[in-house]
């Protein structure tokens, strides 16, 4: 398996591998190859951490981070991780967010925010982002609402996360 950039040429494959992806997932709401869309047509797109996972010169996987703020600074939102059905419980979700983790740290970004599983995102080293005085702009369980800092010197921001308006929060 080889992990790159997404080029323009993978658009196609990689709404094909979303919408598959969240097809059977417990929280979805069956729009998210759209949002992947939405995002890459935004001012938070980050071409480099738009990152696809490829197989024998199939895309099984794709991850995308984004620009958000809290309090002014600026953070990635992680969203949407998708891994075809087929290809999951094999580490290429995780490789996905350990890469774009590495890739993230290079550009100057400290922090990464996801809403997701609990059990899945930690992982990869996320925590509660209560813990970094992250709040989200929406009802949700702490557990699920996580935060990564690539870096042993964390802020307490106390302050709640802006994201891109394509979540359409």
């Amino acid at each position: 398996m080889n992990i790159r950039q997404e080029q323009p040429v993978d658009y196609d494959a990689v709404y094909r591998v979303v919408k598959e992806a969240f097809k059977s997932a417990e929280h979805s709401e069956g729009t998210e190859q759209d949002l992947v869309i939405a995002l890459r047509n935004s001012k938070s797109f980050i071409p480099e951490l738009s990152l696809v996972a490829v197989d024998d010169n199939q895309i099984v996987g794709h991850i995308l981070f984004t620009k958000a703020f809290v309090n002014d600074v600026k953070v990635l939102a992680l969203a949407p991780l998708s891994v075809l059905p087929e290809y999951q419980n094999r580490g290429i979700g995780l490789s996905l967010i350990h890469y774009g983790h590495n890739i993230a740290y290079e550009l100057g970004y400290r922090y990464s925010v996801v809403l997701g599983h609990a059990m899945y995102y930690t992982k990869a080293g996320y925590i509660p982002a209560s813990t970094y005085g992250i709040k989200a702009p929406f009802p949700v369980e702490d557990e699920n609402f996580m935060a990564i800092c690539f870096n042993e010197h964390a802020d307490i921001f106390n302050g709640f996360i802006e994201y891109d308006e394509a979540f359409g929060i």
